[in-house]
């Protein structure tokens, strides 16, 4: 039986009631559906919102949705971003229809929240040895013809975990997985060199349960990474896939996948991925960076591509965290009322980038105003001379790194520009 239709899965969360599970949420909406409060397009300031309340630009969403959209087919790229930055099947759709393939997960977990919203295709990042994973797996690709899914392995221990497994289950079709090469001796997961590969490729070429469709890794592990040391790593997971091909690895297969792609060197992936030479069967060239959806105003603003062609266009931050100033106590300190449970902080702490006066709505740049460090349910800021900003004064902070963001607000209002909320995107962490 075919899973749900996507819409039908969305819908669903639009029935969702708005209740005390959802932080900074108008306290006079308890009872009312999302939808139902998307629907009354309340602001942001003065639409009974209560601080502190992390919001996602409609505006910047959008830009960057269309961005990875058009850089993918100008290269050449299949696309399935990373689901893990925001586990969000609404962006997830969004995603869909602009031309991703499919969605990459790292974990089981991940998987069935996609499945549950019925996402058709999904590339597991990661190895998957976990038996219980493995059975609802195969449980799932017999229930649902159409679904694609595909996965690493990267030990011949790791072939035979799962080959047990599956061999118990008795699925009505292998499972589809990618030899996946390490970046370098002291990256993370994957196979260490090309004879490793050979041998886990070989063992699965053994294993009835499973097919061998490709080879994957991760460019982002690659030590001291120079753009140079990425495209020589790229270049190696290519000859991987050559090499399998010429000895009739993927005679199973329809297509060849061959996957990389963070949110760092997707511009060298495109680059080495235009250079794959043709094989016996047409190559599945699949990206998978994810970060890019609400980008950032830290990490991924320093790492993003675009830094280094800027022809190609530039990602746009769409976080923005509003704090409100509790305390001043010093003339060169305050305190606000969001933190570590609000706000990313593991790469870098929360920027400072506006303040609201309440009073008239007047916005106006955070001049003097840092935020030096984060305590559980408050923000530190320290203030110069310059520093206009007292008791009650709303504060705008840009956060870095996405996949820390995301996964603090189960809720997050998406608002235009003008402070209109015309969404809630809803998480699953």
């Amino acid at each position: 039986m075919p899973a749900e239709n996507p819409v039908v899965g969305l819908a669903q969360l639009d029935r969702e009631t708005v209740d005390h599970r959802f932080k900074a949420l108008p306290p006079d909406a308890e009872g009312l559906t999302v939808g139902e409060l998307a629907a009354q397009r309340r602001n942001l300031f003065t639409g009974g919102f209560t601080t502190p309340v992390l919001a996602l630009s409609a505006e910047s969403l959008e830009h960057n949705l269309a961005l990875l959209e058009t850089y993918a087919e100008r290269h050449g790229l299949a696309f399935a971003p990373h689901g893990k930055t925001s586990m969000s099947p609404q962006l997830f759709a969004r995603q869909l229809e602009r031309g991703a393939w499919g969605i990459t997960a790292a974990v089981p977990h991940q998987v069935r929240v996609y499945r549950a919203h019925a996402i058709q295709r999904v590339f597991l990042a990661n190895e998957l040895v976990d038996p219980v994973a493995l059975r609802w797996l195969a449980a799932e690709l017999d229930r649902d013809p159409e679904f694609r899914f595909v996965c690493y392995v990267d030990s011949v221990r790791g072939v035979e975990l799962m080959d047990e497994a599956l061999s118990a289950a008795a699925p009505s079709r292998p499972l589809d997985v990618v030899v996946e090469l390490g970046a370098g001796g002291t990256a993370r997961t994957g196979a260490r060199g090309e004879a490793d590969c050979t041998a886990v490729a070989d063992a699965v070429a053994a294993a009835l349960t499973l097919r061998l469709v490709g080879v994957a890794g991760y460019e982002g592990e690659v030590p001291d990474a120079t753009s140079e040391r990425v495209r020589d790593w790229l270049r190696r997971l290519v000859a991987l896939a050559a090499s399998y091909d010429k000895d009739g690895g993927f005679a199973d297969t329809d297509e060849i996948v061959v996957s990389a792609g963070g949110s760092a060197w997707f511009d060298a992936v495109a680059d080495v991925f235009a250079e794959i030479p043709e094989l016996s069967r047409p190559v599945l060239k699949l990206l998978r960076s994810g970060a890019y959806v609400s980008h950032d105003d830290g990490h991924y603003k320093h790492l993003t591509p675009f830094n280094r062609v800027p022809e190609e266009g530039a990602l746009e931050p769409a976080f923005r965290l509003w704090a409100q100033v509790v305390s001043r106590p010093t003339p060169h300190q305050a305190f606000a009322n969001a933190g570590k449970r609000d706000a990313a902080y593991d790469l870098d702490l929360p920027e400072a980038q506006v303040v609201r006066d309440p009073r008239t709505g007047a916005v106006r740049p955070a001049t003097g105003i840092t935020v030096t460090g984060l305590s559980d349910q408050h923000a530190w800021i320290r203030t110069d001379d310059e520093a206009q900003l007292e008791v009650g004064d709303w504060v705008g902070m840009g956060l870095s790194h996405p996949c820390t963001s995301f996964d603090k607000w189960q809720l997050i209002p998406v608002a235009e520009a003008d402070g209109t909320v015309t969404d809630y995107v809803r998480t699953f962490f």
